[in-house]
């Protein structure tokens, strides 16, 4: 592949390193010239462009990607579609992510025109999480190097999400005087959530006096008739010898290993007896804060083996008190109704096809249309509301002046849509389960038709797409989950949410809205019909 400037006569079939305008024309960038947009770019005085000429033994950016990811051996993973040189890879299920180090490595060292980044080693996963991607780098790589990734991946698992599975757990609670039975409740309650994130089930409880021999004989009861046990006791492990890892070995267990080398969590216990795992669970596992506990009893749940040496083996990164928990939330979803959303109202056009006047500040009884789209998203059951300004931005703000909003602006907003999304999911809340995209030109969208998407997604969870309809014919505004977040990252150009909702293959629910999902304000005549009046 050759990359530079190509005269405009030499350009048919290279690909444009950059977005570019000829006339009334824009062609994206990674589009690939034909004779017919040729033929308008010397139409238009452009004499040459920079681009990338493919070479004989050449792939390009997306068919590499393919070939690569179809080339790996993976379970319980769906590779997507490629897009500008990406194919990403999703968990068909919730559970463990485990990785062959040596070969993502091996990979990254053939090229550095190839790309692969992976979850990290044991890291938990939900259904449908992002959790590898392959990246070419340019345009197009030589055919060769994309075999040599292939060899590599030939034969021999790269990757895998090891699905939870549906144990059976009985938990020992021991009992000290003083101890609060509203504390060992809300043990229970936390251990409950706990396993049901993971697929566990927790089915029977005891409470014992902080003695070897109770502890003892519970762990042998409930080791019959589940598939692990967990002891919580009343006082904290002070030496090898103390209650719970001797109950172990009294009931004719073997103990694998006490203490851990992670933060919290030091003082965690894991054995075996009756061939069944039994955790001694350390203090801080009474809240539902990411602690040692969490690692030991995710992989178990998966089906994954841990051994002392894995123990041991926890030290790097097992610092945890003073680092952000893990991507994915380590304490229960909270209830369906309190899910958050935030909306992200796009204002950043150049409103091209009205001739000069910014749509945006045309009046709507009185008031600018980008005022009544935010007032409206404020009136709603959305948590924040985020204003993407571009064109004209100061006035924008402007007519913006007093209300509640959070704005951020796009210095990128001639690069197309792509640009504002990012800017604006970008200020999207930490804690949101959701991104609603509204369209700052949409005069028939009001508060109720904006609750009535934000109750369609809380039901479903806040894992499905959520976007507004009109006669059965698709519309906007559309309600991403946070499951998409980062495929917005990877746009380009012109492009927006449909693209997302289409090659990321998540459930859709269409929420019928009327037919203020349809009419948008883009031209002099739908505006002044839908009531509006232009502003200089």
């Amino acid at each position: 592949m050759k990359f530079g400037p190509v005269p405009i006569d030499q350009a048919e079939g290279a690909v444009l390193a950059h977005a570019t305008k000829a006339g009334e024309r824009r062609f994206r960038k990674a589009h690939r010239l034909s004779a017919d947009d040729v033929s308008v770019l010397k139409a238009a005085g452009i004499n040459e462009v920079v681009a990338a000429v493919l070479a004989a033994d050449d792939l390009g950016e997306d068919a590499a990607a393919e070939m690569i990811a179809a080339s790996m051996s993976h379970r319980n993973i769906e590779a997507k579609p490629a897009a500008t040189g990406r194919v990403n890879l999703h968990a068909e299920t919730a559970g463990v992510f485990t990785v062959d180090a040596a070969m993502i490595d091996a990979i990254n060292a053939v090229d550095p025109t190839i790309t692969i980044a992976t979850l990290a080693q044991h890291a938990p996963v939900e259904k449908g999480q992002m959790v590898a991607t392959v990246k070419i780098i340019p345009f197009a790589v030589a055919t060769a190097l994309v075999d040599r990734v292939a060899r590599i991946c030939a034969g021999d698992e790269i990757f895998a999400v090891n699905a939870y599975q549906p144990v059976r757990v009985g938990v020992i609670q021991t009992v000290l005087p003083g101890i609060k039975s509203s504390v060992l409740d809300k043990t229970l309650r936390v251990t409950e959530a706990r396993l049901a994130r993971s697929g566990g089930r927790l089915t029977a409880e005891r409470r014992t006096p902080h003695e070897i021999a109770p502890v003892a004989e519970a762990a042998s009861s409930l080791a019959r008739d589940n598939d692990m046990v967990v002891i919580f006791g009343a006082s904290a492990m002070s030496d090898f010898a103390d209650v719970v890892p001797a109950a172990i070995e009294q009931a004719g267990g073997t103990v694998i290993r006490a203490g851990m080398p992670v933060d919290p969590g030091n003082l965690l216990v894991l054995g075996t007896l009756d061939g069944k795992r039994v955790i001694g669970a350390p203090g801080c596992a009474r809240s539902p804060k990411e602690n040692g506990f969490d690692w030991v009893l995710d992989r178990l749940i998966a089906g994954l083996d841990v051994t002392a040496g894995d123990i041991a083996g926890m030290g790097v990164g097992g610092l945890l008190m003073e680092i952000p928990t893990r991507p994915q939330p380590r304490e229960p979803l909270p209830a369906r109704s309190e899910l958050k959303v935030d909306i992200v109202l796009l204002a950043a056009g150049r409103s091209s096809r009205m001739g000069g006047p910014n749509k945006l500040l045309a009046l709507f009884d009185g008031k600018p249309l980008v005022r009544r789209a935010a007032e409206r998203a404020l009136d709603s059951r959305a948590a924040n509301t985020i204003v993407v300004t571009g064109h004209q931005h100061e006035r924008v703000r402007a007519a913006l002046s007093g209300l509640d909003v959070t704005l951020a602006d796009n210095p990128d907003f001639a690069d197309g849509l792509s640009s504002s999304l990012k800017a604006g999911i970008a200020r999207v809340a930490g804690d949101a389960a959701g991104a609603m995209i509204v369209l700052g030109d949409m005069p028939g969208v009001s508060s109720a038709d904006l609750d009535r998407l934000i109750d369609a997604f809380r039901k479903s969870g806040g894992r499905s797409v959520v976007r507004a309809a009109h006669d059965g014919r698709r519309g906007n505004p559309v309600l991403l989950p946070r499951s998409l977040f980062p495929a917005i990252a990877h746009l380009e150009g012109d492009t927006g949410a449909r693209h997302l909702v289409e090659a990321e293959g998540l459930d859709v629910v269409d929420v019928e809205i009327g037919e203020g999902a349809a009419v948008d304000v883009d031209t002099r005549e739908a505006l002044e019909g839908a009531g509006g009046v232009l502003q200089d």
